[in-house]
């Protein structure tokens, strides 16, 4: 726990203060946040995700099936959950708002934290960049087109600023973003069986180096430029994300009889604080951007006790079915 602690969470608090910091100072804005994200989002994690997944192979491939069924009905069986308790337990809350809110609450940041979190921890290994990618296009192609399409199913048709748009639309947009076409051709080339030359590695891991730390660091940024206000659907949006949505995850991996060390990872990456995209969603919308960056924030803060508290539940849990 303590090498967990200083090797993975103090190295986020430290770059992510730097961040903050630097946007409370005017160093940076709110915009050169949004110039770092695309950076992070088209470029240094696509080719993360690429250069480590074409380095696996078909084997690894056929045992991540049940990474990739649990990772798809524990997260979106999470959001969807997210979505019905703000939409109909909160009466003053719109469609919109609950879309909103599970876009934030209903997804981890796994395209920003996920290398930042998981290389420490587990190595740098294939299996670290299969989980990160398995999530990530589960949240990128799968999370966002349904969270914007019942965003859209409730916008008001007198409002000119919130048209709504076809519902392929979302689902087509995501697929285009080299964050979910990368490792998807990455997948593609390790099932064919072509072997990735080690010479062409380098060319991509130079600025794959830079996620991790970029990721963190405009985070922080984000975090800066925003009014933070916590109230009791911030404080649930947490909850939500911290304990319920990692407990769903290890339970069905349990069910499933994942692999140990790829139920550790998946379960890490679901206690992971809210996707930074739904606040940059509900900011383009302006929808529900108080209180869900309020969550956001206030999950930042919680997750560096959570990490290494759902790693000791998990490893406990794994005893106990062994035993």
């Amino acid at each position: 726990m303590l090498h967990i602690i200083l090797y993975a969470i103090v190295p986020i608090l430290v770059v992510m203060l730097a961040g903050y910091i630097s946007g409370k100072k005017g160093i940076f804005n709110g915009q050169d946040s949004k110039k770092f994200n695309k950076v992070v989002l088209d470029y240094a994690l696509p080719a993360a995700l690429f250069v480590s997944i074409v380095q696996a192979d078909r084997e690894m491939l056929a045992r991540d099936i049940k990474l990739t069924l649990v990772s798809l009905i524990g997260i979106m069986g999470c959001f969807m959950l997210v979505y019905f308790i703000f939409r109909y337990c909160f009466k003053k809350n719109t469609g919109a708002d609950a879309a909103v809110s599970a876009l934030i609450s209903g997804s981890p940041t796994i395209g920003f934290l996920g290398f930042a979190v998981l290389e420490p921890i587990f190595g740098t290994t294939p299996a670290v960049a299969l989980v990160v990618a398995i999530v990530g296009i589960v949240v990128n192609a799968v999370g966002i087109p349904v969270g914007l399409s019942l965003m859209n199913a409730s916008l008001d048709d007198t409002d000119p600023k919130k048209t709504k748009e076809s519902a392929w639309k979302p689902v087509i947009h995501a697929l285009e973003q080299p964050v979910a076409w990368a490792p998807i051709l990455a997948v593609i080339l390790v099932l064919c069986g072509l072997k990735w030359p080690d010479w062409l590695s380098p060319s991509f891991d130079l600025i794959a180096k830079a996620n991790a730390s970029m990721a963190v660091f405009s985070a922080g940024i984000t975090l800066s430029a925003i009014k933070i206000s916590i109230n009791w659907q911030a404080v649930l949006g947490s909850i939500l994300k911290m304990i319920v949505m990692p407990a769903v995850v290890l339970i069905l991996g349990l069910v499933f009889k994942m692999d140990p060390f790829n139920l550790k990872m998946l379960v890490v990456a679901a206690a992971l604080p809210p996707a930074f995209s739904g606040i940059i969603i509900a900011d383009e919308y302006n929808v529900y951007t108080a209180t869900g960056t309020s969550s956001l924030t206030l999950s930042v803060i919680l997750f560096m006790g959570f990490c290494p508290l759902w790693i000791w539940i998990t490893d406990m849990c794994l005893h106990s079915a062994i035993a």
